[in-house]
């Protein structure tokens, strides 16, 4: 299990944020402000270049890359009374209820409660999750990477609209990996090109990670994290995210010793495959499961979406010619996954790239064995 206080540091607001400068208390009591570290490159030349501040040592030239990077400066100064925090930061977050983390995605860096719009939000919003990821919305509102939908620009019509001064994708990286406790890298396999950290997903993480690689490839994650490539899982035991829901018996064929559900695969899987049978083969798919006879297509289960975002860009979409397009669902035969549609025409091949993209970049489709 992931331990969420030592991955992450300070817990401010009794909450295992997903920051180790996470949202202080805003009281002027220097206990309940995370300064974080000193890996500014302005650490430690008596001015404070921490955003998040002002006064009167504060340096003339702030960016958003050194929020919680130069702790001892800014803690000097607010301990002696020349700096405080931006009145209007702690005003706006104070009047936000952001709710709890009870969403299955919370502490995974991404803000999921589709009230607010920005680059730090989710590919995917549902409205079960409004006020249930709290710690990920607010510290992304803090670091101006989200802002309450109602406010967003007239341009902002998606989630990767951003104000004029937004921070650019690459320093968005570098404040979240400020943020993580990557540990060391006395693991098994360190400086090998891989993230072995089971805490990690994505296309850079080892598809196979041992648990005694936990906070020890260091160097790997961190450069797979800023590349882009891995993500922090939730914060969540493995056993608390959704379980692979096999279903029932209702298929015509339960029970015959051959799994008759398309989300599996393997030597015992039956000849021919219908979508009413999806969830609807429970016991042979499951026994069959375990015996190692077939196994859960990637995509279909609960973890592959913790990979998200998946680069899409060494895929051809196509474009936007299916009559189906726009409908959220991937039309294209090329793909599979809880994302596509059920029904697949050869004819929508190539031809439905928005909703295409976005359902591989979420992690809900892939592309079947063989396709390009």
């Amino acid at each position: 299990m992931l331990n969420t206080k030592r991955r992450l540091g300070v817990a401010a607001m009794a909450l295992a944020l997903m920051a180790g400068f996470s949202l202080p208390s805003f009281a002027q009591d220097d206990a309940g402000i995370d300064f974080g570290d000193d890996s500014s490159e302005w650490a430690n030349d008596g001015e404070c270049d921490d955003p998040r501040f002002e006064g009167d040592v504060m340096a003339v030239e702030l960016l958003d890359t050194d929020i919680g990077r130069d702790a001892s400066d800014c803690r000097a100064a607010f301990e002696a009374g020349e700096i405080t925090l931006r009145p209007d930061l702690s005003e706006a977050v104070a009047d936000i209820d952001f709710g709890d983390d009870s969403s299955q995605w919370a502490n995974d860096q991404e803000c999921d409660d589709p009230r607010f719009a920005g680059p730090g939000m989710a590919h995917a919003l549902h409205e079960e999750n409004v006020g249930h990821d709290a710690s990920d919305c607010r510290n992304a509102f803090v670091d101006g990477t989200i802002w309450l939908a109602d406010d967003a620009p007239e341009n902002s019509g998606d989630t990767t609209s951003t104000p004029a001064d937004s921070t650019p994708a690459s320093d968005r990286l570098t404040a979240l990996a400020a943020r993580i406790d990557f540990g060391d890298d006395s693991g098994l396999w360190p400086n090998d090109g891989e993230c072995d950290d089971p805490d990690f997903a994505g296309p850079g993480a080892n598809p196979k990670p041992r648990d005694e690689n936990r906070m020890a490839d260091a160097s790997d994650c961190r450069a797979a994290f800023l590349a882009g490539t891995v993500s922090l899982g939730s914060g969540m035991a493995s056993e608390e995210i959704a379980a692979f829901d096999y279903g029932d018996d209702s298929s015509r064929w339960a029970n015959d010793g051959e799994c008759d559900d398309w989300r599996f695969t393997g030597e015992a899987m039956a000849k021919k495959l219908d979508y009413s049978d999806v969830a609807a083969d429970a016991t042979d798919c499951r026994t069959l499961e375990e015996e190692g006879l077939v196994t859960i297509r990637p995509v279909y289960h609960p973890q592959h979406v913790l990979g998200a975002p998946y680069d899409s860009s060494g895929v051809d979409f196509g474009d936007d010619s299916s009559s189906y397009a726009f409908d959220e669902q991937c039309d294209d035969p090329r793909f599979e996954g809880p994302g596509a549609a059920f029904t697949l025409l050869e004819s929508d091949r190539l031809a439905d790239a928005n909703d295409c993209r976005a359902a591989f970049e979420a992690g809900t489709i892939t592309l079947r064995d063989g396709e390009s």
